[in-house]
């Protein structure tokens, strides 16, 4: 009988060593979503209590700081890539290449993957064999590297919000060698609502609601209803101010000579490139002359300022950037179609920083931490999903080390 006690304990011994093993080695899966637009404070503002709830269970930001310029495309990418604009090449939602002498506006990367210099998340895992799937994410179905991830939807603003949830689930519960490991996700309502109407307008707080109930059934099911270590990760990829309709500028006011210059509005900045012929007396005449009229409510950045932001040398960096700051902005509307309402792309500014909650076995319960910048969540998710880093990065794991179990 001693020896049956004995041979069963070792067996037993075995057993648990065994199941420890494989919890401590179990694969982790991460569905990143972003909310775009939602402020860092919405979660109080507008009582989102689902998104409550969830970051008392896993971790929260005080803030999520976006890139410079806080715009869609380019912190979607550096959210993705680890990188500032100038190194992954998405450096606006519009802008020139002087030395392709082409525009890029949004999505432009889907059909032409040259203007991205980067390799985002679900490249990343693909190359290393483990599947990914984006139910939107701006440039997610661009051929990157000659890659797409194994399972994408090209976007469409009119996808049911609900229909993302179904299908995040759906690829959840694929079998183990069909499921991906890296999911994203993305709703836009939000930073509509709080363009047309302003950040604290009750259309934006219906969005910010709506949403909410979304993200808050989306991590019930992924408990109830699908197997393995699953984390979620909510994240903005920037907040969003008020703008003032009388407090717009407009670029005609400017008189900037279009022989010699090509320009792009971007709302918060404009955006002046010289031509192949424009010589440097040409652009210091200019910069002298926009400096003397910066009582229009622009200022004229200079070189260290851009440095400092992260600007790097190249056919996208302008020759000029003229910077506003809340609510003033460069008109995009004739003056009779011109209201208040809301936008993003300041650099100066609090109300810019985004959200960040992620909750998960990968993360620690109840914890709260300082602000940080988007570029670090690229290697976090790498280190969550067991990755390699295949390019140099700007972001660095040590930053948010701390936030993650074992």
């Amino acid at each position: 009988m001693q020896r049956f006690l004995a041979s069963l304990l070792l067996v037993l011994s075995s057993l648990v060593a065994a199941t420890s093993a494989h919890a401590k080695t179990e694969q982790q899966t991460i569905v990143l979503i972003s909310i775009d637009g939602f402020r860092y404070n919405y979660i109080e503002q507008h009582q989102a209590e689902h998104l409550k709830k969830i970051a008392e269970h896993g971790v929260r930001a005080k803030g999520l700081m976006p890139v410079y310029p806080s715009k869609t495309f380019p912190n979607h990418l550096s959210i993705v890539t680890g990188q500032y604009p100038s190194h992954h090449g998405i450096v606006d939602n519009n802008f020139y290449d002087t030395e392709r002498n082409e525009h890029y506006k949004m999505a432009d990367g889907t059909e032409d993957s040259t203007w991205l210099h980067t390799l985002p998340i679900w490249n990343l895992a693909e190359f290393q064999g483990v599947k990914s799937a984006t139910f939107f994410w701006p440039e997610s179905s661009a051929r990157i590297n000659g890659r797409t991830p194994t399972y994408y939807y090209p976007y469409s603003h009119f996808a049911p919000n609900q229909q993302r949830v179904d299908q995040i689930i759906q690829w959840l519960q694929l079998p183990e060698q069909s499921r991906p490991r890296m999911i994203t996700g993305y709703f836009s309502i939000v930073d509509s609502m709080g363009h047309r109407f302003g950040p604290d307008a009750k259309q934006t707080k219906g969005a910010v609601q709506a949403v909410d109930k979304l993200i808050g059934q989306l991590w019930q099911r992924i408990q109830d209803e699908t197997e393995g270590s699953v984390n979620l990760i909510v994240v903005s990829d920037h907040g969003m101010a008020p703008i003032k309709a009388d407090a717009m500028i407009d670029a005609d006011d400017l008189a900037i000579d279009e022989e010699k210059f090509t320009t792009v509005n971007s709302q918060t900045r404009y955006l002046i490139y010289a031509n192949e012929d424009t010589s440097a007396d040409d652009i210091a005449a200019l910069r002298t002359k926009l400096e003397d009229s910066s009582d229009l409510g622009y200022r004229v950045e200079t070189d260290d300022k851009l440095k400092q932001l992260h600007v790097s040398d190249g056919p996208r960096k302008p020759a000029i950037v003229l910077s506003t700051d809340a609510p003033v902005s460069f008109a995009t509307r004739p003056i009779e179609e011109r209201s208040d309402g809301g936008t993003h792309g300041y650099y100066n500014n609090r109300d810019m920083d985004g959200l960040f909650i992620a909750v998960g076995p990968a993360f620690k319960n109840g914890m709260t931490i300082d602000r940080f910048e988007n570029i670090h969540i690229y290697p976090l998710m790498a280190d969550i999903l067991d990755l390699k880093l295949m390019t140099k990065i700007d972001g660095e794991i040590a930053v948010l080390k701390p936030i993650l179990n074992n």
